[in-house]
């Protein structure tokens, strides 16, 4: 039973949003920025240099905001289409039958709802009665409302299905998908798989840790079919530990360790620091731990972990884990018949 108050199985990321002043218009250009001090020109560059975090930021905030302008853009055309066909179905359907479209809704869809029973009732606060917070007799309404809501929506969705089976109801409209690149990345399965799956992931993140085990299982069940692509999201604004927990996995990936510490790290999800990770990984057969600490020293992973950032957010990945099957976007930690039913659309492509 869906839960009576929506819960979220993600973590969120959030990015300060910065912006410029400046004159109104379409031909915006970017100021140069000079000061002199005693006839010394201070540079473009060295004024550049101090605002880069700000920057940063900004250039961030810009990828996500187009990311999300294409999935809000094909989310409405996607339910105007859905509109539009309920509309031309129901129609058609009164017109056969020689009603209006409001006594066809009224006698196939309204008269066939049920006022929920006690026992339904009982059985959603209860669900939720730690999130609700009241008691029953309060919210007893609102919980009525929404069962007559779902079984509404329960009756109109089964009644349509009827309408588009009947008349032969044909869907082209294609998913939105984004490019999401895999080329260097921990991957598991072939690159030849004709499912990719590129997850963005934090190793602070609870729900990545769940999720990792159910797309462990999609690649057990689906072999040879499909590829699972992991790429770096640490939230570091609310995880401290997820970016160094990211280059270590990176480390370990220079010596084919990375599925293996991938593992470790969210075993220790609440121990991430860097003393307990080296004696997990010290214990891996063939792992050169001098080479590993002069890799964690060097930090040369950083700018390798940055790009998956810049990736993902380019993608829409706004919280973890994220993931894109065939690019198809698909967020927070969801059921393996979820994914499962995504993998097999795409297979019988």
């Amino acid at each position: 039973m869906k839960s009576f108050l929506k819960s979220y199985f993600s973590c969120l990321l959030f990015i300060p949003l910065f912006v410029s002043a400046g004159c109104d218009g379409a031909d915006k250009q970017t100021a140069t920025a000079t000061v002199t001090i005693n006839s010394t020109v201070v540079t473009e560059n060295e004024i550049r240099e101090e605002a880069a975090a700000e920057l940063e930021s900004i250039e961030l905030q810009k990828l996500r905001d187009a990311a999300g302008y294409a999935r809000a853009e094909h989310d409405a055309i996607r339910e105007a289409m859905e509109r539009v066909l309920e509309g031309k179905l129901l129609t058609l359907e009164a017109a056969e039958q020689g009603i209006s479209k409001e006594q066809l809704i009224e006698r196939e869809i309204r008269q066939k709802i049920e006022d929920p029973t006690e026992d339904e009732i009982d059985l959603v606060y209860e669900m939720n009665r730690a999130r609700i917070n009241r008691p029953k007799e309060d919210v007893e309404d609102q919980i009525k409302r929404f069962l007559r809501e779902r079984s509404e929506s329960e009756i109109r969705d089964a009644f349509m299905r009827q309408l588009e089976q009947k008349h032969n109801v044909v869907r082209n409209l294609e998913p939105l998908r984004f490019d999401v690149k895999t080329a260097g990345r921990p991957s598991l399965g072939p690159d030849a798989a004709p499912v990719k799956l590129v997850l963005f992931s934090d190793f602070e993140c609870p729900y990545c840790r769940d999720f990792s085990d159910t797309l462990t299982e999609v690649s057990e069940k689906y072999g040879d079919k499909v590829q699972l692509v992991f790429r770096q999201f640490p939230l570091n604004n609310i995880h401290p530990n997820a970016q160094r927990a990211a280059e270590t996995s990176l480390c370990a990936h220079d010596q084919n360790r990375f599925w293996k510490t991938h593992d470790i790290l969210f075993e220790n999800q609440r121990e991430l620091t860097e003393e307990n990770i080296l004696m997990q990984v010290m214990l891996l057969d063939g792992f050169d731990i001098g080479k590993f600490r002069e890799c964690l020293a060097s930090g040369r992973h950083k700018s390798e972990v940055q790009e998956d950032i810049r990736a993902g957010l380019a993608a829409g990945a706004d919280s973890t884990p994220t993931l894109f099957i065939n690019g198809i976007y698909l967020s927070g930690g969801q059921s393996y018949e979820a994914v499962a039913a995504i993998i097999d659309r795409e297979l019988k492509k």
